[in-house]
């Protein structure tokens, strides 16, 4: 009896095994010395120009409401996409943390999203980036003292450095890519495309609590 119900164990357990995925370095995932987190942590590194970062906000959303306990999600934004001039890439990173800074980070990226995909508008100068954010309820004033601020544009220029030493090593070549730890890139390929975001979101837990 005590062998039967063992088997019976068993065999229920199989199929939980078999649909455990085994994550490989080199197939699912890559790693680099040099830049480790001190603590757990997930870094998109986008841009608001790239059309594949805008169509996986909803996803990032998930991710982030879901993430293991103590790991921390930050987004990183880049200013090497041609869309658009250096400058008003950077500036539009300096704007995402002021949106940060006022707790207003989703409706305001959304709204820059938007802008540019659906809307098709262009940001021409840091004024343009203004307005909108003026027509999401932002006082003028505050936007203007917030963005010339030491806070936000050495957060800014941590983010310009970080992803610098990103693509001088290779690492960062295109965006949306994501960062675990200081030293995990996710590959997006060999994740199946019917149970992606679970996949992803076990990856991230996967390396978030490697050493």
């Amino acid at each position: 009896m005590k062998k039967l119900i063992t088997l019976i164990f068993i065999t229920l357990l199989l199929p939980l095994t078999a649909c455990a995925k085994q994550f490989e370095e080199g197939t699912h995932y890559t790693t680099f010395e040099g830049m480790e987190s001190s603590k757990p942590e997930v870094k998109e590194y986008f841009s608001f120009y790239c059309p594949h970062c805008f169509n996986f906000e909803p996803l990032v959303k998930s991710i982030k409401g879901n993430l293991p306990e103590g790991v921390k999600f930050e987004k990183s934004h880049v200013d090497f996409l041609r869309a658009a001039s250096p400058e008003i890439q950077h500036a539009l990173t300096r704007a995402m943390v002021v949106a940060k800074h006022l707790k207003m980070e989703d409706k305001l990226n959304k709204a820059i999203f938007e802008y540019i995909h659906k809307q098709r508008a262009p940001f021409t100068s840091e004024k343009d980036i203004r307005n909108l954010f003026v027509l999401q309820g932002v006082d003028g004033e505050k936007f203007d003292k917030l963005m010339k601020s030491f806070p936000v544009k050495g957060k800014a220029n941590a983010m310009k450095k970080s992803q610098d030493e990103l693509t001088r090593r290779g690492v960062l070549t295109s965006v949306p890519t994501f960062i675990v730890n200081g030293k995990y890139k996710i590959i997006f390929d060999d994740l199946d495309r019917n149970n992606f975001e679970a996949e992803l979101k076990a990856l991230i837990a996967h390396l978030s609590a490697k050493k």
